[in-house]
């Protein structure tokens, strides 16, 4: 885990045209994306490729492995589970997903623009013409020491994707191996449903608490409920997605 210092990231919408910009306080988050050698070890499955990231995980096993991982170090759990209702703790120094403003904060690493370096420098890619993830660590990491933000899989977030039009959809970021340079950039959203699982997305961890109930790090309960998102009423014109 890397600590980062507490700042400042401007996220962009594209869908509404709109910036937020967001005060983050300090934080931890991972080096590398969790590999399939940490995931065999915290939940005892076999890992074929034990340097390469771990990836087809839905966003419930992504949660549920965050839990585990806390509980595998004696930390308390930053998620409490009612069916597939997960609340975050906020307060919990446990293991967790990184909201999608410090994902964003930490992958730019200071940056403005879509690349925090050279693509074929610091990314796998669709240029790259491998098959599947590669190793971590093998490309040069951003100017916070983090390997593989950009390209070999995409990485789940905390937070929904866009609850007006995608209903549950979680964030993800990052680009994976198979994606353009379009797509492997610091400021582009994709996202599932929470069951969902893609064979180019993983995770990486993050950790830090927090003062509040339901509130941090660019995230707050109220803003998902107004948005429709956890169960809250749709916004006057919201359509489900077909």
């Amino acid at each position: 885990m890397r600590a980062l210092p507490a700042g400042a990231v401007t996220l962009h919408d594209a869908r509404r045209d709109e910036h937020r910009t967001v005060d983050l306080e300090q934080f931890e988050i991972g080096v590398f994306a969790v590999t399939e050698e940490q995931f065999a070890e915290v939940l005892g499955v076999p890992a074929q490729h034990p340097r390469r990231p771990a990836r087809d995980l839905s966003w419930l096993r992504a949660i549920r492995f965050c839990n585990a991982a806390s509980e595998w170090e004696g930390l308390d759990p930053a998620y409490a589970f009612e069916g597939e209702d997960i609340t975050w703790h906020v307060d919990s120094d446990g293991y967790r997903l990184p909201t999608e403003a410090e994902w964003e904060y930490a992958c730019r690493a200071g940056s403005v623009g879509p690349h925090y370096g050279p693509l074929s420098e610091v990314a796998w890619s669709a240029s790259d013409g491998v098959d599947a993830p590669q190793d971590v660590g093998m490309k040069l990491p951003n100017l916070n020491g983090l390997f593989d933000t950009l390209g070999n899989v995409w990485e789940w977030c905390w937070d929904f994707l866009d609850p007006e039009r995608y209903d549950d959809y979680r964030v993800f970021r990052g680009g994976g191996f198979a994606d353009d340079s379009w797509s492997v950039r610091a400021s582009v959203r994709r996202g599932g449903a929470p069951r969902m699982h893609h064979d180019d997305v993983g995770i990486r961890l993050a950790r830090g608490g927090f003062d509040g109930q339901d509130a941090a790090q660019g995230w707050s309960a109220k803003a998902d409920i107004e948005r429709g998102g956890r169960g809250g009423s749709r916004p006057m014109g919201w359509t489900p997605r077909s």
